[in-house]
């Protein structure tokens, strides 16, 4: 919902209602507790999830509520190595981001977003592409100062924040506008791609992760174009690919649908799943994650924001493609390259030049500039999606600079494999509707501090 859709007692009761934030690292030994209190507002969880995720923190438990007029959210979280959060500064901005009202105080990095021309590009992937894409902009005398490029079931999202090389200011002019626009397309245009490229040039903030899974869902990318060509490929490297299940079921006498997942854990997966229910028009009323071992157990009851349940086997399966969408367009198969160099326009072209003309296809960058550096992480495959030889890599980094390019790990994927029987249910949030929630509550180790800040 849009803050103008709510009437006006909705409006007093929101501000009045500002969102409260404990974070507390005394009741869970092996995590900080973050406790979110506030008025329910559509996309409330999303914001909160996603404040965490930019930071880099993981969410190895959590408990979601937010039935009627009121919402609350435990998240259990640590830090990139597994740590509770001690910094001051950490849990300063989780505090103050949390709190605010996000119709009334801009959100963080907005300014300093609205100094670049934001680049949209969708389309059919195929190896080379990023080095003809940073090629055009390079030759356009446009400077790539943030850049991040996802590909999915053969297809591609990338988006770049560019500057003009002279000025260093966002590019405004329309007749410059127009000619990267039309560069672009040409580049974008696949000999067998029925669903025709997308461009979009803007100045202004997006969130960068958020946008590139709205731009995939948009391009359709968890319909897969080849079944058989993807089962084949998928027996190729079983032993090697962690399963992801998702399933959809209907809570009929509390007018819910029930989705769990079920998958190899990673970074982001909660925003990546957040993300994609709430672009798909779904509101979370109830969820429970435990992400404690190696996999996550994640159980969510929502409804459609029009309050209804999902209600046709057609609808049912969309939900379970797209989510399993989710899981699988962050993971990327192949070889972790990292550059880290002083930053100049046209390195980006020069690097990924090397990478095409030695056979070498990017499925996932992330490009960014920190002090005069240019700090990039490419995953590369060779052009039919197998791994790169070993000489071919070391080639590359003698004509990049062995110093600057370095190898670091081998990407595994989430893959979709199909399954008859949903895996065991570790939990259910079915207990906290049988009034037993504070069992549940005692056993996420949150009695303790709910109890001390009623």
């Amino acid at each position: 919902m849009d803050w103008n859709s709510y009437d006006e007692y909705e409006k007093l009761v929101i501000r009045m209602n500002t969102p409260r934030v404990v974070i507390d690292n005394d009741v869970c030994k092996n995590a900080t507790i973050v406790k979110v209190d506030s008025a329910n507002k559509y996309g409330i969880l999303l914001e909160a999830v996603q404040v965490l995720a930019d930071l880099n923190l993981n969410v190895s438990k959590a408990y979601v509520s937010s039935d009627g007029r009121w919402f609350m959210d435990v998240f259990h979280v640590t830090d990139s190595n597994g740590n509770k959060l001690t910094d001051d500064g950490v849990i300063g901005y989780i505090e103050k981001t949390l709190a605010r009202n996000s119709w009334i105080v801009p959100s963080f990095g907005m300014e300093a977003a609205a100094e670049h021309t934001a680049i949209e590009l969708t389309g059919t992937d195929r190896p080379g592409l990023l080095s003809e894409i940073f090629a055009v902009l390079a030759d356009l005398k446009c400077n790539v100062v943030e850049a991040e490029l996802w590909t999915h079931n053969r297809r591609v999202a990338c988006l770049l924040y560019i500057t003009d090389e002279e000025t260093g200011a966002p590019i405004k002019d329309p007749k410059k506008v127009c000619r990267i626009e039309e560069l672009l397309r040409n580049v974008m245009k696949g000999d067998n791609d029925i669903r025709g490229p997308k461009t979009v040039v803007s100045v202004g903030f997006t969130h960068t992760q958020r946008r590139l899974h709205q731009m995939m869902f948009a391009d359709r990318d968890y319909e897969r174009p080849d079944r058989r060509a993807d089962a084949e490929k998928d027996a190729l490297h079983h032993n090697n690919k962690p399963k992801s299940f998702v399933t959809v079921d209907n809570c009929f006498e509390r007018g819910y649908s029930v989705v769990n997942v079920q998958c190899k854990d990673r970074p982001k997966l909660l925003f990546d799943i957040v993300c994609t229910l709430t672009d798909m028009q779904y509101v979370v009323f109830h969820a429970t994650i435990d992400s404690e071992g190696p996999q996550t157990y994640q159980e969510y009851y929502i409804r459609h924001t029009d309050g209804c349940p999902v209600n046709s086997e057609a609808e049912r399966q969309r939900v379970i493609q797209c989510l399993e969408a989710a899981i699988e367009r962050r993971v990327s198969e192949g070889l972790r390259l990292e550059l880290c160099a002083g930053d100049r326009v046209g390195l980006l072209s020069d690097v990924t030049r090397i990478f095409r003309e030695n056979g070498m296809s990017v499925t996932r960058a992330e490009v960014s500039t920190r002090g005069g550096k240019a700090v990039n992480v490419f995953y590369v495959t060779d052009a039919a999606g197998n791994p790169v030889d070993s000489k071919t890599v070391e080639a590359v980094r003698r004509e990049i600079g062995m110093t600057m390019l370095q190898v670091k790990e081998i990407s595994s994927t989430c893959v979709k494999s199909p399954v008859t029987e949903p895996p065991p249910a570790r939990f259910s949030l079915g207990n906290l509707f049988k009034s037993q929630s504070e069992r549940f509550l005692y056993n996420l180790g949150l009695i303790g501090l709910i109890k001390s800040y009623s």
